[in-house]
């Protein structure tokens, strides 16, 4: 199965070289899942059973990061630390289809449960998106420490109002996930529900998802929401004293009237 999927093994080095360097993915932080197709594929590998049943991804094949995996070493050798996996004809099970000759007792990333469940409701949607990426946005993860940004509403008008291409490329704002433990159903639900209607969750003080069509789509706009997060601090602390700061309202409502 490798052969027929080169280019996204090289865009799985690029992106995961790009979550490394930013310090977004520290030892084995960070997962991600790509939708690939679905059609019958034979394994002589186990079924494991879901917790929850995902009929829309029935059959369905996803090629997903690999628990403890280490986003330096996927950007070395992402066949390695990646496995292809199967969703059962009813969506109550996977199965390993193919797997590196070095991971022959990987199992798939830990927040599989998001993965599937995020997955789950863009097929139901209709969604174009195929990529689940989670990553810890150091800058991101920050403004969450500050309770007032612990709100949709005042996290997306901050974040709109620091840098025109914000409001231009994240036009719908993310959506905010108050702190639940990492791997739980309850904290999947939650984030599923998010990205109904964002391109990015954030988790409080843990992370962000993001849903997109490529990789790379996915670890761009969270670098435009990280660079807004950025240039909040750098301008907070440059101020002596507390200050209005950053776009108005009229200044917003002129970029959100470009059409592109």
């Amino acid at each position: 199965m490798y052969k027929e999927h080169n280019s996204l093994f090289s865009e799985i080095k690029q992106v995961a070289g790009y979550l490394w360097k930013r310090g977004w993915a520290e030892k084995n932080a960070g997962n991600f899942s790509v939708r690939l197709s679905a059609k019958a594929v034979e394994s002589k590998e186990e079924k494991h059973l879901l917790e929850i049943d995902f009929p829309a991804l029935a059959n369905q094949i996803f090629l997903i990061s690999i628990k403890g995996s280490r986003m330096c070493h996927l950007a070395k050798n992402p066949k390695r630390n990646t496995l292809f996996i199967q969703i059962g004809p009813k969506g109550q099970n996977y199965q390993v289809i193919h797997r590196n000759k070095h991971a022959q007792k990987a199992e798939p990333t830990s927040e599989l449960a998001a993965h599937l469940s995020i997955h789950n409701m863009l097929v139901t949607s209709g969604s174009r998106s195929r990529v689940v990426m989670h990553t810890h946005v150091t800058e991101l993860i920050a403004l969450t420490h500050i309770p007032q940004f612990c709100d949709e509403p005042a996290l997306n008008n901050l974040l709109w109002s620091m840098h025109p291409e914000t409001v231009m490329f994240v036009p719908g704002g993310v959506g905010f996930v108050p702190f639940e433990l990492p791997g739980s159903a309850a904290i999947a639900q939650l984030t599923t529900e998010k990205l109904i209607d964002h391109q990015v969750a954030i988790w409080e003080k843990h992370g962000a998802f993001s849903v997109a069509t490529s990789l790379e789509e996915c670890f761009e706009t969270l670098d435009i929401l990280a660079k807004s997060a950025k240039i909040y601090f750098m301008v907070r602390n440059s101020l002596k004293q507390a200050e209005n700061f950053g776009l108005t309202r009229e200044q917003l409502e002129r970029l959100r009237n470009i059409v592109f």
